[in-house]
């Protein structure tokens, strides 16, 4: 049978710039080897697959591969994927949904959709899970993993360490937004290094303090990710949120809301703008955590798989 897709850049309110994302909408049937070989046809950062959900009170299952493994949650494929579904349902003449939650490995993931004027514009997602801190690595090793010197890494706050929210990352503070532009994955040193951390990809950042205020904390990252097929990631949510989230539980005046604006993909030509949240409501508790981005649409289509039902 034939199968519909749409593509969709994310974190973007230009067409050609943010994260591009594959949304197969008709997905059941389908097997995860077939899910895969589609995710690499695509060749995206993320390719998702929407499915029935377990429990009819949730809006889908969806499943989310890179050009190579599955991954239990990301990003920017739940905010493309929840904008994709509510412009389907506005198409169809319905009204495009307040909240979508979709069933994934990490848990539910609670998507808002951003409206305005009547049309829809993108989604906010909640992290699925709490913060999570795993191994740390030793300053040189990191420096190493990004092709930079050990003197560009910021260890204040944190040194280099497994963040996540739902899937993990190398989490490296630079000094400067100089050594950002400078930093290039070392393929190398990432299979050597990442996987004993449980982790396959970098994600690298700087809080620009000249651009914060009062309002937000305005931060540049990138990722890299070559172990999973995907040099550099123009915007990475899941990452986002882990890293904020972190930022937040230091921050000494911990309580309430804060904001975040995030830059990725400035340096790969692929500019990218993520809004953060984080609510810290006790002390003792984990902040929420908050990624919201804008999407446009961008190519529709079909294909057929031989042999799929």
């Amino acid at each position: 049978m034939q199968r519909r897709y749409r593509t969709v850049d994310v974190f973007t309110e230009a067409a050609f710039g943010g994260n591009p994302l594959a949304v197969v909408l008709d997905a059941q049937g389908l097997s995860t080897g077939q899910m895969q070989a589609i995710a690499a046809e695509f060749n995206y950062a993320e390719t998702t697959f929407v499915l029935p959900p377990g429990d009819p009170s949730h809006t889908a299952r969806v499943r989310i591969f890179t050009p190579r493994i599955e991954v239990p949650f990301a990003g920017h494929p739940n905010v493309g994927t929840a904008f994709v579904l509510a412009t389907e349902s506005a198409a169809a003449g319905g009204p495009a949904p307040e909240v979508v939650v979709f069933e994934e490995d990490a848990g539910l993931v609670a998507l808002t959709i951003l409206v305005e004027h009547g049309v829809v514009l993108g989604a906010e997602l909640r992290a699925p899970q709490a913060l999570a801190r795993g191994a740390t690595l030793a300053v040189a090793d990191a420096a190493a993993c990004l092709t930079l010197d050990p003197m560009d890494i910021e260890t204040g706050a944190h040194p280099p360490q497994v963040l996540s929210v739902g899937l993990g990352f190398l989490v490296v503070e630079l000094r400067s937004r100089e050594a950002l532009r400078r930093a290039r994955a070392d393929i190398a040193r990432h299979e050597a290094l990442l996987p004993p951390l449980g982790v396959d990809a970098v994600y690298a950042y700087m809080i620009d303090a000249d651009r914060s205020d009062g309002q937000s904390t305005v931060i540049h990252a990138r990722t890299f990710a070559p172990l999973d097929g995907v040099p550099e990631d123009p915007a990475t949510g899941s990452a986002t949120a882990a890293t904020i989230a972190l930022r937040a539980e230091q921050a000494p005046l911990r309580l309430g809301e804060r904001h975040w604006r995030l830059h990725q993909g400035v340096d790969m030509g692929r500019p990218s703008l993520l809004s953060g949240r984080t609510v810290l409501a006790r002390a003792d508790l984990p902040a929420d955590v908050y990624v919201a981005g804008r999407c446009v649409s961008m190519m529709t289509g079909t294909f057929w798989l031989p042999g799929a039902v």
